[in-house]
This record gives C-alpha cells, sequence and structure tokens, in this order.
C-alpha cells in the first residue's frame, strides 16, 4: 500500500509538471487600473462584481448586484454561486461557462487548462472572479476573488482580495491557487467555479430610493447572532419584527396584522419617507421576559410597563401582553423624527397617543377613546387643566402630569373636525417660524382667542366616553 501511494503521488505530479509546461512560457500580464472594493459581510462576490463595474465607468454597486440576484433577505447570506451567476447575466455581463467537475485523480491537468483559459482572458483584458476555499484551514469557507493578472517569473496569480481593506493586486503562488480552487466535497469528483468578467450591455443604475434588498440582509446578518433560542423573526419593512410568542402570532398578528397595518395608514396620511435606520421591533410576550431581555440585550431598565423607543439601540421594545395600542404609538415616534425632525415633544407623544386606541374608517386610520380620557376629565372638573400655549411649550412637555391626555384629545379633537391630517402638514411646512405650533393651530381653527377654544374644547372633552357608550 506504501508502495501505491508512491506512485501515484509520483504520477500526479508528472502530471502537473507535463501540464504546465503550458503556462511555465506564458508572460507576466496584469489588468491596471481595477479599484478595490471592500466587501460588506458575505458580499465577496457581489464586491469583486463592483470592481469590474467600476474599472469599465458604471456606478453599480455591490448592494445593487445583490439586489438583481433576487435573494430573500431573511436568508441572511450574499450570493451562492447560482445566484451570482443570475445576477450577472441579468446585469449584462457574459459569464459564460460556470461550473466545472473535475475527476480527483486528474485535477492538475484540468486545472491547468482551466487556468490557461483564464490567462488567455487576462491578456484581452477580462478578469474572472474564482469561487475557492479562503485558505487551508480545516474549517475553511468558499470565498470569491477576482483574479486580474500572473506574474510569470515568480509563478503567482494577481488577485483583488475583497475581504481586506488593502486588498488590491494581491499575490498567491500558483500552487497554492491550485489547492485552494476545487471545492472538495466529493471524495471523486472536485467542483471547480469561475465566472468570466466580459461586459456587454450593462443595465444603467440608478440608486435607489430607501432600504433595498441588501440593506435589509447585511441588518439581518447581525441581528441574527442577537436573536435567543425560541424567538421568530419576521421582516415586516420597513422594521424587522421579532417575539417570543409562536412563529403564528408574531407574524400574522403582530408583523402583518399591526405593524403592515398601521404602517400603510400612517404613510398614506402622513409620513413621506421611512425611518432613517432600519429598526428592530422586540415584542416581549409577558412582563417577565420583557424586563429580562431589555437587561441582557441593552442593559437598561424599561422604566415603563408597557414598551419604549430608543433612537439610540435603533429598537421598538414592547410587552405586548399589554396590547397592540402601544406598538402603535411607538411606531409614530421614528416616523415623525425621520419626517418632522423638528416636532415637539407634545405633538410627537399626542399623535402616538392618538393611534395607541386606533381603527380604521373607510381605510383611514383614526384614533378611538381610550383609558387617558378619565384623567383628563377629572383635571377638567377640578380645573387643574393648565392653558394649551403651557401644554405646547417646546420645554418641559414630560414633567407634566396631564401632557400626554392633553396632547392626545387636542389631536383627537382635530381629527374628529377633519382637520387633524391638514394640521400636521401645515405645521411641518412653518415650524421654523411656528416652533409651538400654536399659530397653525389658530389658523387651522379659525380662531384668536386660545381660552375661549379651551373652554369650548374642554366642555367636548367631557361629552366623551370609554369605552364608548352602546
Amino acid at each position: 500500500m506504501k508502495h501505491k501511494r508512491i506512485s501515484v503521488g509520483f504520477a500526479l505530479f508528472f502530471a502537473f509538471i507535463t501540464h504546465t509546461q503550458g503556462y511555465t512560457q506564458q508572460e507576466s500580464v496584469k489588468i491596471e487600473g481595477i479599484p478595490h472594493v471592500r466587501q460588506k459581510t458575505d458580499f465577496c462576490g457581489e464586491a469583486c462584481t463592483e470592481m469590474v463595474l467600476k474599472h469599465v465607468k458604471h456606478t453599480g454597486t455591490q448592494d445593487w448586484v445583490f439586489d438583481n440576484a433576487c435573494i430573500s433577505p431573511m436568508e441572511a447570506r450574499g450570493c451562492y454561486t447560482a445566484d451570482l451567476a443570475r445576477a450577472l447575466s441579468k446585469i449584462g455581463f457574459e459569464p459564460g461557462k460556470v461550473w466545472y467537475s473535475v475527476r480527483a485523480d486528474s485535477a492538475e491537468r484540468h486545472l491547468c487548462t482551466l487556468w490557461n483559459s483564464i490567462y488567455r482572458d487576462l491578456k484581452q483584458k477580462i478578469p474572472s472572479i474564482v469561487c475557492m476555499h479562503y485558505d487551508t484551514g480545516p474549517r475553511t469557507t468558499e470565498h470569491m476573488r477576482l483574479v486580474v493578472g500572473f506574474d510569470a517569473e515568480k509563478k503567482n496569480v494577481v488577485y483583488h482580495e475583497p475581504g481586506e481593506d488593502k486588498g488590491s493586486y494581491k499575490t498567491m503562488k500558483l500552487k497554492t491557487f491550485f489547492k485552494l480552487w476545487p471545492l472538495k466535497y466529493r471524495k471523486n469528483a472536485w467542483t471547480v467555479i469561475r465566472f468570466r468578467m466580459k461586459a456587454g450591455k450593462i443595465e444603467q443604475y440608478s440608486k435607489p430610493a430607501g432600504f433595498t434588498n441588501a440593506d435589509y440582509a447585511q441588518h439581518y446578518m447581525k441581528l441574527k447572532k442577537q436573536i435567543p433560542k425560541g424567538f421568530t423573526a419576521v421582516l415586516e419593512k420597513p422594521f424587522f419584527v421579532i417575539g417570543n410568542q409562536s412563529p403564528a402570532t408574531v407574524k400574522r398578528r403582530w408583523a402583518e396584522g399591526t405593524v403592515r397595518w398601521a404602517v400603510k395608514r400612517l404613510k398614506e396620511r402622513y409620513f413621506s419617507k421611512d425611518p432613517e435606520d432600519i429598526l428592530d421591533i422586540w415584542l416581549f410576550k409577558d412582563k417577565k421576559t420583557y424586563r429580562k431581555y431589555t437587561k441582557e440585550l441593552w442593559n437598561s431598565d424599561p422604566g415603563t410597563p408597557f414598551g419604549y423607543y430608543s433612537s439610540y439601540h435603533k429598537v421598538l421594545v414592547m410587552n405586548i401582553a399589554t396590547g397592540g395600542g402601544t406598538l402603535v404609538h411607538e411606531i409614530v415616534h421614528p416616523f415623525m423624527q425621520s419626517n418632522f425632525q423638528k416636532c415637539p415633544d407634545w405633538f410627537n407623544e399626542g399623535m402616538g397617543s392618538l393611534y395607541e386606541q386606533s381603527s380604521s374608517r373607510n381605510g383611514k386610520i383614526v384614533g378611538l377613546t381610550n383609558w387617558r380620557l378619565k384623567g383628563l376629565q377629572q383635571a377638567i372638573r377640578k380645573k387643574i387643566l393648565p392653558p394649551f400655549e403651557t401644554m405646547m411649550d417646546v420645554e418641559g412637555f414630560y414633567g407634566r402630569r396631564y401632557g400626554y391626555p392633553q396632547a392626545r384629545y387636542l389631536c383627537y379633537y382635530l381629527q374628529n373636525k377633519g382637520l387633524l391630517e391638514k394640521y400636521y402638514h401645515l405645521f411641518l411646512k412653518n415650524v421654523d417660524k411656528d416652533p409651538t405650533g400654536l399659530k397653525s393651530l389658530k389658523n387651522i381653527l379659525d380662531i384668536k382667542d386660545m381660552d375661549t377654544f379651551q373652554k369650548k374644547w374642554e366642555r367636548w372633552v367631557m361629552t366623551l366616553r370609554y369605552p364608548p357608550s352602546t
């Protein structure tokens, strides 16, 4: 057996020498001026493609390449070989044959033939993307690199490494390249992958508005590492919804039934832009897990039994056992942040509070009376409610005892008079000259005396009921 192994090894070595006679005579070649692009997580093939796109003066990005592969962001990965082949063809490259099967006992001969094909293309200034093992380690992963040249004197392959910041025009011994190139997942037959990056008629690129599938995929790759066991994650653009109830409950009741429902209607009435960041909505099934995971995930004490929005951590966090009202309330805040950056606290919280008890009427979202009514009516009876001018002041809203209910039911009044949507857009337009919104409010109501209006509004509030009478 020992002699047989030596004989086979010598035969393979002899075959390697024989079939490398072609490239021992090859001259050095290098495609100059190909920019290097650092890949995003798992986007090695996409980044290699962007390098070639930049070389042919095209503005397409690695994200654009990923989006053309039509991969679900929930797969939490970049392009596999079939995905990249599909994207390249769609974009306008002519990659040719991509997959090659080589017999293990004659691999060197086939690798030499394939290398010679890459070399001939290099002479025509056509680079190649190869999929290979990252290194020779026992747990090496698949990785794509862009072959851009050959150093004949040193027998080095010249390539761009997308996985490193300074990864342009790196070199690797051809012998090492031949070790890493075949994907050896079967004993007798190996797979060799090569994309011929010949540019045909490349599709025009236009920068997309909002987040792309690539953005969501990159976000989910990071998020997935944080999600504890037993949780379900659902992409409900522009949010990820994560919860520890049953998968069906998280998806159908909360992601689709609440988040999608509310976002669609809020955007129809008020918001033209999505939140500035991709945000995660964490829904905990009870008080115990709500407190446990806010500590474990963000090292914080929620400070409220219902839920909150953290712009710092880019999360909306809920004890969903208290109901979905808080969820809709908190969804309003990141939309306000991206659409109405100078919105004062009273209007931000008034709008959020309005929709924490909401329904649909004629296809539009409407706020309903809720539990905040009782305290407001008590304050009116005791004649301790502050004037609207005080409530609307840009400072100190959160320290006022009746700030939330007073703001909510002012918005509720405007809604019931058919004026809330008009007020939002007028206030947004004039906020630099009217930071509290008082002037815009008087304009919408067609009034001059706020004291008289407040008395009228208080009488109206006292007619409201919660729950509504049947």
